[in-house]
Order: C-alpha cells, then structure tokens, then sequence
C-alpha cells in the first residue's frame, strides 16, 4: 500500500514537472510574446519575464522588437534622363505591435524587403542622375515615406532608409569624369585669376607707396638681395632699378649724338680744308705754267709821243714786231728774278 502511494507520488510529481516545463515560457527583455489560444489571439501581449501558457491549448510566438538591418538588394532602373543605374540601399525598421506583425502579415521581413525594393526602382525612375548622386538625404527621406506607409499596418515602423550606392555604366563614368575635371580646371583658373588680381591690386599699392619714398625702394632691393642670398644658390640675380637704366639709356643717346656731331664737325672742316689746299695749288701751278712775256709787257708809247722826243733830243727809237714803239730804255727785257713779285 505503502509503495502504491510512493509510486503514485512520483508518478504524479513527474506529471507536474513535465507539466511546468510544457508551460512554462521565458520572454527576452528586446521580445513580446503573442499568445494564440485555440488558434485565437489571447487578450494581452506576454511581457518579458517568466510567463506560463496552457501545454496544447496555447501557442506562443515570440516577436523581436529590435531595430532590423535589411539590405535591400541592387536594383536596374532608368533615371528621369534615360541614363542606366544600378541602386542598392538599406532599411532600418522595428516592430512597434507584435500582434500586427503576427497577425496581419505572414512575413513581416519578406513583405519589407519587397516594398523596399519596388520603392527603391519607383525613386530610380521619378529622379534624375544629379539627385542620386548629390541629393542623397531627400532621396532617402521620400523612399522612407513610401516604405513606411503600407508597413504601419503590419505592426512596423521604418526607422530610416539610406542608399548605399549608384553604379553607373563605364561610358557615363568616363563621362563624368571628363566633365569633372573640365569644372575642376575651370575652377581652378578662376581661383588663380582672383588671385592674381587681388596681388596686382596689392602690388600696385606698394608700388604707389614706395614710389614717393625712394629709401623704401632700396630697402626693399636690399631685402630680395638678403632673401636672394640665403638660399645659397651658386648665381646671384640682382635686381636694378628702373630709373637707373633709363637714365643710362638717355645718357648714351646724349654721348652718341655729341659723339656724331664732332665727328661731322670734323668732317666739314676737313673737308673745307680740303677744298681750299687744292684751290691754292691749282694756283699754284696755274702761275707756273704762265710765260713770263705775258706775265709782264713792257711800257708802250704812242707815235706821237716818239716823234716829240726824237724831235727834240734826236733819239732814235725802235718799234717791236707788232707795231708798238719801245722806250730805248726797255729795248732790253729783264730777267725773271729781277720782275716785282706782286705783278699780276
């Protein structure tokens, strides 16, 4: 008898730990459990902790509340300006009511999935290429709304929705890329003419400075020549001043034209000199070549006057061979060296 009730104790002690372990149930902090009981949704919603349910009669399921990275996979589309892409993105969302999530959708991370993925084709096409690649956070924000609206009634709420990348055909890349560095190089010839203009302003205001204070010039000159120094260079450039060579300049246009003016000078009165050597020799030998018969005659007296003085002193006078009469003193003709030297 004894061992009968031992028996039955154990048997029935054994009945109620199998009993416990068939009901008792345990609910994670980040988990609710949703309890169908006779395949109807029980009254409340299991909250974490320890939790009992009816072995056979109830079925719980457990729901994570946590938030869910889904990746959504790449999608083909035609952008609003007939170029071809390739979009992938990701999906943050959580269960905000369990029963929903077990109740109004067989999969609630299926259904997610394939509402992200019609989305994310419905955005490639209603966008232009310049969006999808600059313009990423209204892009983001509206695929979030498309998503989220059919997904509330399934018990979930997307957190946020990213696009991750945007493949482009290689002819478009090379595309890209020409234009880019057509509008980097435009750029940068406009920063450098900004900036050659505002150093000309600058350089031009110096100048405009030092040009009434000379001892700043030299100042400066002096600095460059320091600067210039310093870097040990094996030739040295210094600079000279602007002033200094045209001054030069006008003074060796000053000595050249002095220079041209005495040597024309010169020249003139060489040349005077000249002249008047050979006129005194032409004179010169014009008076050798003269006879001395022409270079001087001797006195001629008329007939009449003849004829008086033989007539009162009985003279006899000759005549010369051309019918002139000869005094009978110069019937002799003198020598060369006894002629005046100033006859003419």
């Amino acid at each position: 008898m004894v061992g009968e009730l031992v028996t039955a104790g154990v048997a029935l002690a054994s009945a109620g730990v199998v009993y416990l372990m068939a009901a008792a149930r345990v609910v994670k902090q980040y988990e609710r459990g949703v309890v169908l009981r006779l395949g109807r949704l029980a009254s409340e919603v299991r909250a974490p902790g320890f939790t009992m349910i009816v072995p056979g009669i109830d079925r719980m399921r457990k729901v994570n509340m946590q938030i869910v990275t889904m990746p959504v996979p790449a999608q083909e589309g035609i952008t609003r300006d007939n170029v071809t892409v390739r979009v992938d993105a990701v999906v943050y969302f959580k269960v905000v009511d369990a029963a929903d999530a077990v109740i109004e959708v067989e999969d609630y991370r299926f259904a997610v999935s394939q509402v992200a993925q019609t989305s994310l084709r419905s955005i490639i096409g209603k966008s232009d290429l310049d969006d999808l690649l600059s313009n990423r956070e209204k892009l983001n924000q509206g695929l979030a709304v498309m998503i989220d609206s059919p997904a509330l009634g399934w018990g979930v709420q997307i957190d946020r929705v990213e696009i991750k990348d945007v493949s482009l055909p290689e002819t478009m890349k090379r595309s890209m890329a020409r234009q880019a560095e057509a509008t980097r190089d435009r750029r940068a010839r406009v920063i450098n003419a900004d900036a050659e203009l505002q150093a000309s302003k600058k350089l031009a205001e110096a100048a405009q400075a030092m040009s009434g204070q000379p001892a700043a010039l030299q100042l400066r000159l002096l600095q460059t020549v320091v600067a210039v120094a310093a870097e040990k260079n094996s030739t040295l450039v210094l600079p000279f001043p602007v002033e200094l060579l045209r001054f030069l300049e006008r003074s060796g246009l000053q000595a050249q034209a002095q220079t041209a003016q005495a040597e024309a000078a010169a020249r003139t009165q060489a040349q005077a000199g000249s002249q008047a050597q050979v006129e005194a020799q032409v004179q010169d030998q014009a008076q050798e070549q003269v006879p001395v018969e022409q270079q001087w005659q001797p006195p001629v007296a008329s007939r009449e006057a003849v004829e008086a003085v033989e007539a009162v002193e009985g003279v006899e006078v000759t005549t010369s061979g051309d019918g002139g009469v000869l005094s009978p003193e110069l019937e002799t003709l003198p020598e060369a060296e006894d002629l005046p030297k100033d006859l003419p």
